[in-house]
């Protein structure tokens, strides 16, 4: 199989991205699709954290699904150091590569086996990806639990996931993650389920992954204080196309799409008082009817003509800023 050259650092590379669903209760004779994912492109790189941010049903997790090869891409490409992950159909491949790009899931609990003890959960990719000799998989078991911070590892290992609290369940999930020595870990709102207490351990283990393991992340969030606190990039997605992108100071300082003005207008300012401005936005898009212009532009304050008329494509307003909107101003 051949590879296309890539810039050394980039790890995993998204172009044109897109997927498909069948509408449920859609007749025989009038099939409609719901496009989840439509023209979704960007790169993941050492060592950073990429966050993709957006409200529920915006198709963050359909995208970290396709990219773990969960889902079937309808369109697009998804390339691993060069090679194009759609091409890889043999077992030694597939394995490969799921030990090379990893998932953590939203829910920790509902992603262990009840009835396992914590060293099965993270002995198993060892002993499946031959990580190891059978005879040292112990000792690395605690050494991995170690290395996400649950110790004493010799008793966590022997403990079932009911046993532990949900900060603890989410690190062995990391951890068994982590087994396979991944260069990307596609993290699916994996905070989102914790109390905000413990939230903030999550996220700086994120951090101490990232710098010392040279990890590319993908971090999937709804929630834009965390993606500003853990992120190098961020990407606003809406209704299942990215509508802006850039370093995160950038985007979530000086925002340029509507979208993410509306996001970020929505989080609470206590500076603010009672009478904050907010934009008003109208109701949602219907994804299953086919839009030639911007999907947000039946909800956008600000649309005007070419909205609507015209194809959006992302353009680069600002120094690796790229937004989609025909009434970006540059100057603004």
């Amino acid at each position: 199989m051949s590879a296309v050259a890539v810039e050394p650092d980039r790890t995993l590379d998204v172009r044109g991205l897109s997927k498909t669903f069948p509408v449920p209760g859609a007749s025989l004779l009038h099939r409609q699709t719901l496009r989840a994912v439509d023209d979704v492109t960007f790169a993941l790189k050492q060592g950073t954290v990429t966050a993709l941010v957006g409200e529920s049903g915006s198709g963050k997790s359909t995208v970290a699904r396709l990219i773990s090869r969960l889902y079937t891409p309808t369109g697009g490409s998804i390339l691993y150091r060069g090679e194009d992950v759609g091409a890889m159909h043999g077992k030694e491949e597939l394995l490969r590569y799921r030990s090379r790009v990893q998932m953590i899931f939203q829910d920790p609990f509902s992603s262990l086996n009840p009835a396992k003890r914590v060293d099965y959960h993270v002995a198993r990719p060892l002993l499946i990806h031959k990580i190891v000799p059978r005879a040292d998989v112990p000792d690395r078991v605690h050494e991995l639990l170690d290395s996400v911070g649950l110790v004493p590892a010799q008793e966590i290992a022997k403990k079932y996931p009911h046993e532990l609290s949900g900060g603890q369940r989410q690190r062995v999930a990391i951890a068994r993650a982590l087994a396979v020595e991944p260069e990307v870990i596609l993290a699916d709102e994996p905070t989102s389920m914790l109390d905000v207490s413990i939230r903030l351990g999550i996220l700086n283990l994120i951090l101490d992954l990232k710098r010392g393991r040279n990890i590319a992340f993908l971090y999937v969030t709804h929630d834009l204080a965390s993606a500003r606190y853990v992120a190098d990039d961020v990407m606003v997605m809406y209704a299942g196309q990215i509508v802006e992108h850039g370093p995160t100071d950038e985007v979530l300082q000086r925002p340029m799409h509507p979208y993410t003005k509306l996001l970020l207008s929505a989080v609470p300012n206590p500076n603010a008082g009672l009478h904050s401005h907010r934009l008003a936005p109208r109701p949602k898009a219907d994804l299953a009817v086919d839009l030639v212009g911007c999907r947000f532009a039946e909800r956008c304050p600000l649309a005007v003509a070419a909205c609507v008329s015209d194809p959006q494509v992302l353009l680069e307003r600002r120094p690796d800023h790229l937004v989609r909107c025909p009434i970006t101003d540059p100057s603004t």
